[in-house]
């Protein structure tokens, strides 16, 4: 939402908005952006001349601005609907979808694009180093956008990215995410064919070759399929891995790639958005020189501080797959160093009981973690919670220290005293946590 409010104010929009609570980065985004957020959401807040009212997907009926949107007879659209209206007719869209690595494939493809020449549009739910900006709303034949399997509205239960015509589509991999609003996989598969139904026949699709769910929604697909990864079928197979002290070497169309980040996760983000950029025609050396210089996007892996010799790194990572796959990278850069993670269970789904028993195995390469308490208890009844005690003590009797500990400061008073010089700590929340990276730092 931030992104586009962003996007529709460089285009000469007068840009307003209403939310709970923003924080940085994309508070201070907005700010420097000169759109003006108030906090709740009155309906006296909504101008009486407003062309348009975009409503995002937190959104629901009773909220007062949504019911006075209503009772006024006001134009509104979703954000997605908003987006297909103003900026993605008519232009070759490539669209990025997943349960995990989203943000950083489409940050390196239109990093990719941009670096080509080829001034691509695009939106991302983050802010890449490389490009300044989370939108850029060009007038230009090229848009890279994430695609969220997440729904519209509460007016729309489909999938976001069933609007964002598709001519070439990403598939990273599919997991159950999103309980509160799928049963279960199968649903969140659906979805996905639903995608890959409307990729016109010119177009293409790029699927993870080693993810079997990502395998069987392609098998319908009507346009041209390509697999990408490890496997030995992947038709752009990755080859020769080498982690390195600064980054990761790998291999593909034959040709040796580095970037500066931690994990074969992120060798198959990169793979994907190097597959993707060639099938526009951007020339390998480019696309080499492109993901040499990638930087990386705010709140994945990033570096919040030093002090006393202890790193204090904030990550967007909120399921288990992305947990582990992040301590895996992290373990590899830091290997002479004691681990600790912090996590707080914030998202839809890790809120929920889901993750009970899958939860612990996320911290196999942490030599310690700090559980918080699960948040905005008073929206789910307990039996349908996650039990963060639960978890820590499934923790513990692996022999590893663990810890709850309900709040943030709780946090960072018991792991003061117990983090040394040398010791990194990594903040899981795809939320602001009560601002612990700075409590933390501040305290050490």
């Amino acid at each position: 939402m931030g992104a586009v409010a962003a996007g529709m104010r460089s285009q000469g929009f007068t840009v307003t908005g209403q939310d709970d609570n923003v924080y940085p980065p994309m508070s201070t985004f907005l700010e420097a952006q000169g759109i003006v957020i108030t906090k709740g959401f009155a309906p006296e807040d909504i101008p009486a001349s407003a062309d348009l009212v975009v409503i995002g997907n937190a959104m629901s009926r009773g909220k007062p601005a949504v019911e006075a949107v209503l009772n006024r007879k006001l134009y509104y659209l979703s954000l997605p609907e908003t987006l297909k209206q103003f900026f993605l007719r008519g232009r070759h869209n490539l669209v990025v979808t997943g349960t995990h690595g989203k943000t950083t494939t489409t940050s390196m493809l239109a990093w990719i694009l941009e670096h080509a020449g080829l001034a691509p549009g695009w939106l991302i739910g983050g802010i890449p180093a490389n490009l300044g900006t989370g939108c850029q709303l060009r007038d230009s034949r090229h848009f890279v956008i994430e695609g969220d399997e997440y729904d519209t509205a509460f007016f729309d239960k489909r999938s976001k990215f069933v609007h964002y015509l598709p001519e070439l589509v990403i598939v990273n991999n599919i997991e159950f995410d999103h309980a509160d609003i799928f049963r279960d996989l199968d649903e969140i598969k659906t979805s996905f064919r639903r995608l890959l139904n409307i990729v016109p026949g010119e177009g293409m699709v790029l699927v993870n070759a080693d993810d079997a769910n990502c395998l069987d929604v392609a098998t319908t697909c009507p346009a041209p399929v390509v697999e990408v990864g490890f496997s030995e079928n992947a038709g752009n197979r990755i080859r020769n891995v080498r982690h390195l002290p600064d980054g990761t070497s790998f291999e593909v169309f034959g040709e040796t790639f580095t970037i500066p980040l931690l994990g074969d996760f992120n060798v198959r983000n990169a793979a994907m958005a190097a597959s993707a950029a060639h099938f526009y025609g951007v020339p390998l050396a480019t696309i080499r020189e492109a993901l040499a210089a990638f930087v990386g996007i705010k709140r994945r892996q990033e570096v919040r501080g030093v002090v006393r010799g202890v790193t204090v790194i904030d990550d967007f990572g909120h399921h288990p797959t992305a947990i582990r796959e992040t301590l895996a990278g992290l373990r590899q850069r830091y290997a002479g160093s004691r681990l600790w993670a912090i996590f707080e269970p914030r998202s839809n789904t890790t809120r929920r009981a889901v993750f009970q028993h899958t939860l612990p195995a996320a911290f196999v390469q942490a030599d310690g973690v700090f559980i918080a308490q699960v948040a905005r208890l008073d929206q789910l009844a307990e039996n349908e919670r996650l039990n963060p005690a639960q978890v820590v003590a499934d923790i513990a009797a692996t022999g590893k220290p663990a810890f709850y500990e309900p709040t943030a400061d709780a946090i960072v008073e018991r792991l003061r005293p117990l983090a040394g010089e040398g010791d990194v700590v990594v903040v899981f929340s795809n939320g602001g946590f009560d601002g612990i990276h700075d409590k933390l730092l501040n305290r050490l």
